[in-house]
Formats: structure tokens, C-alpha cells, sequence
């Protein structure tokens, strides 16, 4: 057994006596999720083979033999077939052992590197894979979220502030406010991606190596390049090089942004479909019924991105402790910083295709929302507006309005049927017009500035969105 386990660790036992213990292998095994990263640690060891030739460490049939090897044992990996060992520790030397058991020449594909630097740069790819995927997923859901506006353009429902009924705006104009949000992690994920594009390769465990390699070679090979001229990039300093979590912090901070935008939006909706509001109907699809109740369609998937919010945010927290008390470089805790951010990818790309799916088919409930939008008290702040122009100070108007209001309530009159003579009681400014200021066509033909709810800026804003989508 202790022959077994020395032999194993083919990449540093040759200084130890005896293995490490079974329970120290399972302990210490990070294959169980790594393994997630094959296709670039492949990749990496393909690019690293064809660089070693290019210098002359690797002969010209050694380095085809080797990445030959390398693209079947991929072909296995994806096919299910190849079998992961936890006493070699990780997925950098489960590939390793498996081609040198092919390739004798495989023995060589270690020189100039280690795994310090080799994970390194197997994370970064993985981050500029990541952040392209949901780049392509955010882009299809604000597609999805545009043509929802698009068709609600004419469905006006009540703004809130503090969960009161606030002033009137249109479900496109809502809808388009999700929009924002979700352009703004766009972008996010579009730095991240960037900050990723630079390579690591060759800055072994701390110090780089004292063999001839050419690290542009590699960087090259693996589109490490500069998106405008095409020159190669990477890392300027060997020791911050594999000690770096930025990248994986960064990742970790737009997927819980998203993570909280997506659960901002499924509490706009998780209230809209209560029955005390009833704006929206879901699609049966995305909800669930009770066990016991066989009346409810609860609003599950839109629950889970709410609860999937906190997940997102516990990610980057981990990571943050993690990282925030090692010295430089390289140090085991490390290896902890992978399942945050695979599960952080993994949970916002599902979510992503979740408000998708769903929003497509979310209809809204015109009967209700006309019904919600018809409070006359939300164009409350218009007959203040109105006062205004008739040359009353602002401060003065909203103390008006607010008199106005009070005289409603207290005599249970809708604010738009109060009496002339109690409104130029309170504003001897006013005239008989003031009454108009109580219609919806109005209220929004009012707001065509930039950023408003006026019908030609909502349509403005789709024709914009829809050109840059």
C-alpha cells in the first residue's frame, strides 16, 4: 500500500518515504471538482507541448504524439469514459498520469511549469469561457425583456416607493428598468472577461524557470491576445501571477450583482402575482401547486432566484476570507477558491435562462392594472406641477396638494371630484382646467423627456435597445 501510494504521487514524492494516508488523500483531493476544468487543462498542456517543441525541449514527433494523446483522452473525458483517481489529487495530474501511460514522452510535458501556474492559467480560461456564456445568455434575456415591454406599451400600472402607490408608469417603462440593470452586469461580465485575457503560463511555481521557453508562444496559441492588434498578452510579474485572485473575485462580485438583480426583479413579480395585485399571470410551467391547498400556483422559480441571490452573495464572501490573509504566493487554502465560483457560474447562467423562459410567457392582467392605475391620488404630484406653473413656489403647491388630499380623505371624495371652490380655496391660482391634470394620456404625454414614460421615449428606448441587441 505504501508502495502504491508513494508511486502515485508522481509530481513531488520523490523526497518523501511514505505516501500520504488515506484519509490525508481524501482530505486533500480537489479532482472531485476540478475535474470541471479538463477541456482547458487540456488546452493549456496542448498549447505548453507545441511551445516546448517550438524551443527545442520537445522534438517535433514528441510534441504530436503529445497532443495527439491529449485530444483522446479529451474525447474520453466528454464521451464519460475516462476514470478519475482522488489519489492523484487533482485534474492536472489525472490527465498527466493517463497520457504518460500512452505517451512515454508525456514524462516531459511538466518542464517549465507547475501547477501553480498551470491552474493559473486553466481559471483564466475558464473565466473568459464563463463570462462568454452568460454574456450570451444576458443577451437573449434582454432580448426576451424588450419584446415584454414592447408589448405592454399600453398597459399602465402604479409606480411604488416604500410599497405605497407612488405615480403612474407604463409595465414597458417598468420592464425597461430591468433592462438597465441587467445591461449594466453585461458589461460587468465584459471586464471580467477582459481582466482575464492574459497569460500565466511560464511563471512555474513563483520565479518562472531558468530553461529558454517563450511565454508568447503559449499566450498565442491559448487567445491570450489583445481584442485590437492581435499581440499576445501576459502576466507582468511570475509571483502575483499565481497568486492572484482578482479575476475570481471579480467573477464572484458580477454573478451576485446579477444574483441580486435577479432577485429584485422576481420580488417585483412575486408581488404582482399575489392575488391582492394580480397584474400578472405566470406561465404553469415555471409554478407549482400546494400539496394540501389545490387552489395555489405558486410563483416558485421567481422564489428560488430570490433565494439563489443569497447563494451568489455567500460565493464572493467566502472568497473574500479566503484570499484576504495569505501571504504571498501560492499557498493550499487555494484550492478552496474553485467551488465558489463554479457554483456561482453554474447558478446564475440557470437563472438567467429561468427569467427567460419565464418571461416570455408572463402575461399581464389589463382588467387589474387599469383598475390599480385609475387611483387618482397618483397624479397627485401633477396637480402640484400644475400648481406651479401658475407661478406657485414648489414648497407651497405640495403643501397645497397635501390640504387637498387631507379634504379628500376626510370626506371621502376622490381628489379629481373635490369641488372648485375647494380647490381655489386652498390655490387662488387655479382656474377650472385644473381638473385635466387627473388623465392618464396626459400624465404620460407630460413625460417625454429623456428617461420618462412618455409614449415616444418608450419607444425610442426599444428601437435603441433593439439596435444594439
Amino acid at each position: 500500500m505504501k508502495k502504491s501510494q508513494k508511486k502515485s504521487q508522481a509530481s513531488w514524492g520523490g523526497r518523501f518515504s511514505e505516501g500520504p494516508s488515506d484519509l490525508m488523500l481524501r482530505f486533500s483531493e480537489s479532482v472531485s471538482f476540478d475535474k470541471l476544468l479538463a477541456r482547458f487543462d487540456i488546452e493549456g498542456s496542448t498549447a505548453h507541448a507545441k511551445m516546448l517543441a517550438e524551443v527545442g525541449i520537445l522534438t517535433k514527433a514528441e510534441c504530436r504524439q503529445i497532443v495527439a494523446g491529449l485530444a483522446k483522452i479529451l474525447k474520453r473525458i466528454e464521451a464519460g469514459e475516462f476514470e478519475w483517481s482522488e489519489s492523484l489529487e487533482d485534474v492536472h495530474m489525472n490527465i498527466e498520469q493517463a497520457l504518460t501511460k500512452e505517451v512515454p514522452a508525456a514524462a516531459k510535458l511538466h518542464t517549465a511549469r507547475s501547477r501553480n501556474d498551470q491552474v493559473a492559467t486553466d481559471m483564466r480560461l475558464f473565466f473568459k469561457f464563463a463570462c462568454s456564456q452568460i454574456i450570451e445568455k444576458l443577451e437573449k434575456l434582454l432580448a426576451v425583456l424588450v419584446d415584454l415591454a414592447d408589448a405592454n406599451k399600453d398597459v399602465f400600472i402604479p409606480g411604488y416607493t416604500h410599497l405605497q402607490r407612488a405615480q403612474p408608469v407604463s409595465v414597458a417603462h417598468h420592464v425597461l428598468a430591468w433592462v438597465e440593470m441587467f445591461a449594466r452586469d453585461l458589461e460587468r461580465f465584459k471586464f471580467v472577461r477582459e481582466g482575464a485575457n492574459a497569460s500565466p503560463l511560464g511563471s512555474g511555481a513563483i520565479a518562472g524557470t531558468t530553461l529558454p521557453i517563450d511565454r508568447t508562444v503559449t499566450a498565442q496559441l491559448l487567445s491570450f491576445t489583445d481584442e485590437e492588434s492581435g499581440d499576445p498578452v501576459v502576466t507582468g510579474n511570475s509571483m502575483d501571477a499565481v497568486a492572484d485572485r482578482d479575476v475570481f473575485l471579480e467573477f464572484a462580485f458580477a454573478c451576485a450583482t446579477l444574483g441580486v438583480h435577479f432577485s429584485r426583479v422576481s420580488e417585483d413579480v412575486i408581488i404582482w402575482n399575489t392575488s391582492e395585485f394580480a397584474f400578472v399571470s405566470l406561465p404553469d410551467a415555471f409554478t407549482t401547486g400546494s400539496s394540501l391547498m389545490p387552489q395555489k400556483k405558486n410563483p416558485d422559480a421567481f422564489e428560488l432566484m430570490r433565494g439563489k441571490s443569497a447563494r451568489l452573495i455567500a460565493n464572493l464572501n467566502s472568497l473574500f476570507v479566503l484570499v484576504k490573509g495569505l501571504p504571498l504566493t501560492y499557498n493550499r487554502d487555494l484550492q478552496e477558491d474553485k467551488p465558489p465560483v463554479f457554483d456561482s457560474f453554474s447558478q446564475s447562467a440557470i437563472c438567467a435562462d429561468v427569467l427567460a423562459a419565464c418571461a416570455a410567457k408572463m402575461k399581464f392582467n389589463r382588467e387589474k392594472c387599469a383598475a390599480a392605475v385609475a387611483d387618482p391620488l397618483l397624479l397627485a404630484t401633477d396637480l402640484a406641477d400644475y400648481f406651479v406653473m401658475r407661478g406657485v413656489p414648489f414648497r407651497q403647491a405640495h403643501h397645497m396638494v397635501g390640504e387637498l388630499v387631507a379634504l379628500s380623505e376626510k370626506t371621502k371624495t376622490p381628489i379629481d371630484k373635490l369641488s372648485d371652490a375647494d380647490v381655489f380655496a386652498v390655490c387662488p391660482k387655479a382656474d377650472k382646467t385644473w381638473r385635466g391634470v387627473f388623465d392618464l394620456k396626459r400624465a404620460f404625454a407630460m413625460r417625454e423627456n429623456i428617461g420618462m414614460p412618455g409614449p415616444r421615449q418608450i419607444a425610442a428606448q426599444i428601437a435603441a435597445w433593439r439596435e444594439l441587441l
